[in-house]
């Protein structure tokens, strides 16, 4: 089931049902980071004189761009404004940045599909130059023919364009592709471009993924079969 370009002769059968590609969110999916998030998110509004609690923190996971979740924290802010608190949260993060691993089972996961010739992108709601420097310092980067953040596109998730974007730049129809995401917000912007999704979470967020609309939801990618994941999407 090897990944090409599209082929005329393939049959409708076909492009409902074969996967093509998988399209992975970075953050709780691809790399476990949440932990490192919260700590700098948490570290950076102390500085401001606000103290958050955990559950209010749970909306940094959502998968918003970063300038969204500044604005929900501090209010209506200026766009260099927004560029000088951005920069000093990263600040905290990279401090914590040896925290962050890859997430259990993905570089297996990764490499089934290369065995498979199937493709693999990131569309993250990161800036690029952090999703750069993460991917790399991990040596994660060559497992993904293409990646698309939140610097590419205008709208953040739960608007399509982030997945659009990637679709279109690996070459696939949306019925061949799959996205992984942890986040409602992701799983609202896949299924409005039209793709399968997978939801990844533990515990109570399994069901807050599935009522967002995920097709099928597991803990992690340990133990994870490529040909069991296409039969339950089938």
């Amino acid at each position: 089931m090897a990944w090409t370009a599209l082929d005329t002769k393939t049959s409708a059968k076909e492009y409902r049902t074969e996967v093509r590609a998988f399209i992975f969110d970075m953050d709780g999916v691809v790399i476990d980071s949440h932990p490192a998030h919260r700590k700098a998110w948490q570290q950076f509004l102390r500085t401001l004189g606000r103290e958050v609690s955990s559950g209010e923190l749970e909306f940094i996971l959502d998968g918003r761009k970063r300038a969204e979740i500044l604005r929900h924290f501090l209010g209506d802010l200026s766009e260099p404004e927004v560029f000088e608190y951005g920069k000093r949260k990263d600040e905290f993060f990279q401090s914590s940045s040896n925290e962050v691993k890859p997430f259990p089972g993905i570089i297996g996961f990764l490499n089934q599909l290369r065995s498979r010739g199937i493709a693999a992108a990131i569309a993250t709601s990161a800036g690029k130059s952090r999703t750069e420097s993460t991917l790399q310092r991990l040596q994660l980067r060559d497992c993904f023919k293409v990646v698309v953040t939140g610097s590419d596109v205008r709208r953040g998730k739960p608007d399509p364009a982030i997945y659009n974007l990637a679709r279109r730049l690996l070459n696939v129809r949306a019925n061949n592709v799959v996205a992984i995401e942890d986040a409602p917000s992701g799983i609202m912007a896949a299924k409005a471009a039209n793709l399968r999704c997978i939801g990844i979470a533990r515990a109570r967020r399994a069901k807050v993924l599935a009522a967002a609309g995920a097709d099928h939801v597991m803990r992690d990618f340990n133990g994870v079969s490529l040909d069991r994941l296409e039969e339950l999407l089938a």
